[in-house]
């Protein structure tokens, strides 16, 4: 009995000390992330299940090993609102600081989406020394330049996603001259929001454009945040013979802009350079398929279905499985990927220390979701690609027969562009 007995409290004490342990290493300090999002708006929401889904997913398989002890990463998210109209910025950075000083975030990521507000919570982010990467909204290339411009002041802050110089030059452009190849158009509207980085890009592309030989009709037409009527400008779009139509914003009213381009039949294909209702799974349903032909860039591969890398389709049904939809549009598959870059570069650090990790990160290479992720060690701007195998890819699709289909660039593209029958 005694044998018996003392067996037994071998065994009982032997289970309660790898409890506890498995407890300690459940309780390790978990590694914050802090994520300023505007959550009312699809930059925003996208942005927070994609980061949520790619901690769960690291999380389960052990999470982050620093310095030999394993740390799950904790995400805590504060609504910036900094995409609602009349929202001032000091709002975002209120968010921002709030993240840092409340709630003790290791890592700032996500946003502010706005490119005013990130712009103005740079002074902010680097008087804390809080490594900040940008996974969605901020297209203004002065983010990245700024970086460059004051490194040691801004070496910090990184950006895992496109900026709208690349996107203009590197991958709307061309699409435009393929487009106007293959279908002889050369007559160009262009239609944008009141917002940094759509003035700026519109004003590019009517430049270069016209460079090119195309007829630019008149100026941009500038709408501001939360406009709801596009009639106007969509007449004078077919008053003055449109072949093509550029819209660039960033905000939901625009599937109210391609409800009444197609009541008009305006004769003009629909280009969104940025088109945040048009990138959505759900925009065919609410547009009663109105919104068919429309073209939308999503900045990233991975935010609609294609083949880019092994990892985008893994991470479209990963997705779509966790939270009940295709991957939503520009911000998703950039969030996602920044908490495994962040696991890879602390690991490489060995640290959570904001120089060593930043060092990592400078040194980053390693395939994801849209195409091989690497920063330029000078700007902390991801380097991008029209190939996956050297850089991050962005996708431009189009609506047809009621999915998002891949056209460019060619390396990744599922389909080629199709013209409504009005314009034929």
């Amino acid at each position: 009995m005694k044998a018996k007995g003392l067996k037994a409290m071998v065994v009982l004490f032997t289970t309660i000390f790898l409890m506890l342990a498995g407890d300690h290493a459940l309780a390790e300090k978990p590694i914050t992330l802090g994520c300023p999002l505007a959550t009312a708006f699809l930059y925003g929401w996208d942005a927070e299940r994609a980061i949520k889904l790619a901690v769960e997913e690291i999380n389960a398989a052990g999470g982050v090993n620093v310095g030999g002890i394993k740390r799950p990463f904790k995400v805590e998210v504060i609504d910036t609102r900094d995409l609602e109209p009349g929202v001032p910025v000091s709002e975002a950075l209120l968010a921002v600081e709030k993240l840092i000083l409340e709630k003790n975030a290791d890592f700032i990521i996500g946003g502010p989406i706005r490119s005013e507000a990130a712009l103005a919570a740079m002074d902010l982010l680097s008087k804390y020394k809080k490594i900040s990467i940008l996974t969605t909204g901020v297209l203004t290339p002065k983010y990245h330049a700024r970086v460059a411009e004051n490194y040691e002041k801004y070496k910090y802050l990184f950006r895992i996603t496109g900026e709208a110089k690349w996107m203009v030059g590197g991958e709307i452009i061309p699409s435009l001259v393929k487009l106007g190849k293959k279908y002889n158009l050369n007559r160009l509207f262009i239609m944008i929001q009141d917002v940094a980085h759509a003035r700026a890009g519109g004003g590019i592309i009517a430049k270069v454009m016209a460079k090119k030989g195309w007829t630019v009709i008149g100026k941009p037409e500038i709408y501001p945040t939360g406009a709801t009527d596009f009639s106007m400008g969509l007449l004078k779009a077919r008053r003055e013979k449109a072949q093509v139509i550029v819209i660039w914003m960033d905000m939901p009213e625009t599937s109210i802009l391609l409800k009444q381009w197609h009541d008009l039949k305006v004769p003009a294909l629909p280009f969104g350079s940025i088109i945040a209702a048009a990138e959505q799974p759900g925009f065919w349903k609410a547009t009663e398929g109105k919104g068919e032909y429309t073209l939308a860039n999503v900045v990233n591969a991975g935010n609609a279905p294609s083949n880019a890398t092994p990892w985008t389709m893994k991470f479209v049904k990963a997705y779509e499985k966790r939270w009940g939809i295709e991957p939503e549009g520009y911000g998703t598959s950039s969030s996602y990927m920044t908490p495994y870059v962040l696991k890879d570069a602390i690991e490489r650090a060995g640290s959570i220390q904001p120089d060593a990790v930043v060092e990592a990160l400078e040194k980053t290479d390693m395939m994801g979701v849209y195409g091989r992720i690497r920063f330029d060690p000078k700007s902390h701007q991801v380097i991008p690609s029209l190939d996956p195998e050297k850089g991050v890819v962005g996708t431009i699709f189009q609506w047809q027969a009621g999915k998002r289909v891949v056209v460019f660039p060619e390396k990744i593209a599922m389909g080629e562009i199709k013209l409504p029958p009005w314009m034929k």
